[in-house]
């Protein structure tokens, strides 16, 4: 017969049960850190255009480049990157209603579906005439064509791609993004667009919402407005997207496509939550903390697809992704345009 441990043996016994971490929590806390870092940068800047969620991916690859770090923080960089991230995309439902899209009438409507779908189409072919990677052109186009970095990693958890292409798909989005916050507003009127015209072109074709913010309400109020509610109406757009790339995934040739293009049920938390919205008015002040506490919980696993993106294989990625990036930019600017003038905006 075994004989009883001492008092002494489970006093420790019990003390270590007691000073256990959870595996997930070291990385959860480099993740929260760097989360944290990237949105007191924008709030010290003073620059509402200066994405977190960039911020994020920038400091992240930072520390994965030039620190060595402990084994310890890999669950928790996982968990980031999974479970938190897809929390954020849920709660992102919170910060839009069925009665803003509605607002923006029929043709609005249709205008913004065109031009998205027309958008992921085309960089979809185009990247495939040019031999760029299957997932690095489909995180290219949803980041593209819907809204920026969040689209990207939404679209990830059903593309799969590797952390160095979603770091290449955030760094055109970002470029191309931040190009057209800056040209847009010198070419509303040689092309002729009052404030409402303005608005719709630069949430219907820029890619970062923060990027809309900036550049449509430099043609007014009535122009910013326009802008957002356009540029909501694409992040709702999202969630028909993300499902409909996980039916052609796992519609796809063999049996490890379809394995590899997993049901993106946390799409349907979103929809909830943006009828949640829609439903019951949620006090201002707390809508304002819904949102920090969804481009925390966003940038955090933006730091851990930094954390594990390598830039030499970044680098080896080439030129063809960049030359994708700057065809859809042009492309959503052009085809927004032309679907605007058509629809008499």
């Amino acid at each position: 017969m075994k004989p009883a441990a001492s008092v002494t043996e489970q006093q420790t016994s019990f003390g270590s049960r007691q000073l256990s971490l959870p595996p997930v929590l070291p990385g959860i806390l480099l993740t929260a850190a760097i989360a944290l870092a990237a949105l007191t940068i924008r709030s010290l800047t003073g620059l509402a255009a200066l994405s977190p969620l960039i911020v994020s991916i920038i400091l992240g690859m930072a520390v994965r480049n030039l620190v060595s770090l402990p084994t310890a923080v890999d669950a928790g960089i996982t968990f980031s990157l999974k479970r938190i991230l897809r929390v954020g995309i849920v709660l992102l439902g919170l910060q839009v209603t069925a009665m803003q899209i509605l607002s923006l009438g029929g043709a609005g409507l249709v205008m913004v579906a065109l031009t998205l779908v027309s958008t992921f189409v085309a960089i979809r072919i185009v990247g495939r005439l040019m031999g760029v990677d299957r997932s690095l052109t489909d995180l290219i186009a949803a980041g593209t064509s819907v809204c920026g970095a969040s689209a990207i990693i939404a679209a990830n958890t059903v593309v799969r791609g590797r952390e160095e292409h979603v770091a290449y798909a955030v760094a055109c989005v970002t470029l191309f993004g931040s190009l057209a916050m800056l040209t847009y507003p010198l070419l509303a009127a040689p092309l002729g667009l009052d404030a409402r015209g303005y608005g719709l072109w630069s949430g219907v074709t820029i890619h970062e919402v923060a990027q809309v913010v900036a550049a449509s309400f430099q043609g007014g109020e009535v122009s910013g407005q326009f802008g957002t509610i356009s540029k909501l109406a694409r992040v709702v757009m999202l969630a028909p997207l993300i499902m409909t790339l996980a039916l052609a995934r796992r519609s796809g040739s063999g049996e490890g496509a379809r394995a590899s293009a997993p049901m993106p049920w946390f799409v349907f938390g979103f929809i909830g939550m943006m009828l949640l919205n829609s439903a019951i008015t949620i006090p201002a002040d707390v809508t304002a903390k819904i949102v920090v506490l969804t481009n925390f919980l966003l940038a955090m696993a933006l730091a851990a697809m930094g954390l594990q993106a390598n830039i030499g294989k970044l680098r080896a990625e080439g030129w063809r992704p960049l030359a994708l990036g700057a065809f859809g930019w042009l492309f959503i600017a052009t085809f927004g345009l032309v679907m605007l003038k058509l629809f008499g905006f």
